[in-house]
């Protein structure tokens, strides 16, 4: 049982990984690139495992990419700053948590992205919303059908697989081949 449902999981998480649309994700390193050339900030989130995902992801790109550069990249995880969130969430409502947070910090041609495994997070579309009417380019990294994130993103980085699980292991597969990908045009010229 236990080999059995283990072949069934990897094989599921291939197909979920030959499901992605490299153009898209080309057109998503290219974003980055464009971002740390004219030192803009990029902006993360996402809940549960997504959100820890979003945070794993500005450490390897903060750290794993920017410590041997001269330029820097400047992600922030929207995520990591639990006082705030919880604020906010406290104070207003859970689906301001990361709106608000880049009311603070929002720029034209900054770079949004948002993590939801169901595409359907009301806080994740909130941010993707306001990051849309104030100049900043979106990315929406989904899964299942992209819910409502594929259609408000300007960018949709679908994964087509039906289980969360697999979704958040796709999810942190594509955030590492981006920290990898980054890693070897800018660190290792």
């Amino acid at each position: 049982m236990v080999k059995d449902f283990s072949i069934r999981y990897f094989n599921e998480l291939k197909a979920a990984l030959d499901s992605i649309d490299l153009d898209v994700f080309e057109k998503v390193i290219n974003i980055f690139l464009n971002a740390h050339e004219k030192e803009k900030r990029i902006f993360v989130m996402g809940n549960g495992g997504s959100g820890s995902t979003a945070s794993h992801f500005a450490c390897d790109i903060n750290k794993g990419v920017s410590y041997p550069l001269t330029k820097k990249f400047k992600v922030i995880s929207l995520n990591d700053n639990m006082p705030l969130v919880m604020a906010y969430g406290n104070d207003i409502s859970f689906e301001d948590i990361f709106v608000e947070q880049m009311k603070n910090f929002l720029t034209p041609g900054d770079v949004v992205i948002g993590i939801s495994g169901s595409g359907n997070s009301k806080n994740v579309l909130k941010a993707i919303e306001y990051a849309n009417k104030n100049g900043a380019t979106t990315i929406g990294l989904s899964a299942f059908d992209g819910g409502l994130l594929a259609k408000t993103a300007q960018i949709s980085l679908n994964v087509k697989v039906d289980d969360m699980q697999k979704a958040e292991d796709s999810h942190l597969i594509l955030s590492h081949l981006i920290m990898q990908l980054l890693e070897g045009k800018l660190c290792h010229k």
